[in-house]
């Protein structure tokens, strides 16, 4: 079941121990339909708590197929994601930015979107440039051209008399 129109409190959230859980479509991800990726369900649980400072944080779990597009080769390059996060809640834009430390946190607010934390996340744990270990189209056209080298196309206007000279 889609649960993309779910929203949270998300101090209060956090304060009750509130947990929401279900999978999402792709309809319910536009970013990430937009970047290119094509995907199935992703299932998610998205749980309120205290971190071990005990301030208030939201710990968000998903897991699901994506594909990509391979940047060597651009075929399809199927990867899963595997989300496990905990957000602690910011008061304010200007606490996150002051923060100094290496804790992940979000703007806390009283009607904070499910799906939006769920494909931020998601987005975050994709690759910047997806690639297969091993692109055999990729690695056979990279063959072809070292073959040929530089000045094969010079090589070849000089025989077709296109030299010009």
């Amino acid at each position: 079941m889609s649960r993309a129109g779910t929203l949270i409190d998300g101090p209060q959230f956090a304060r009750d121990r509130g947990v929401v859980s279900g999978t999402l479509d792709i309809e319910a991800l536009p970013r990430l339909a937009a970047s290119g990726s094509r995907t199935a369900r992703h299932r998610y649980s998205v749980s309120g708590g205290a971190n071990a400072q005990g301030r208030p944080c939201l710990t968000i779990e998903v897991t699901g197929p994506v594909s990509l597009v391979c940047q060597r080769c651009l075929g399809a390059l199927d990867s899963a994601v595997e989300v496990d996060v905990a957000l602690e809640l910011a008061e304010s834009e200007r606490a996150i930015a002051a923060a100094d430390d290496d804790v992940d946190r979000v703007l806390a607010s009283r009607a904070m979107g499910v799906a939006e934390l769920v494909e931020d996340e998601v987005l975050l744990a994709l690759p910047m440039a997806p690639m297969h270990e091993r692109c055999e189209a990729g690695a056979d056209a990279r063959a072809a051209q070292q073959r040929a080298g530089p000045f094969a196309a010079l090589a070849r206007l000089r025989r077709s008399g296109g030299g010009g000279g």
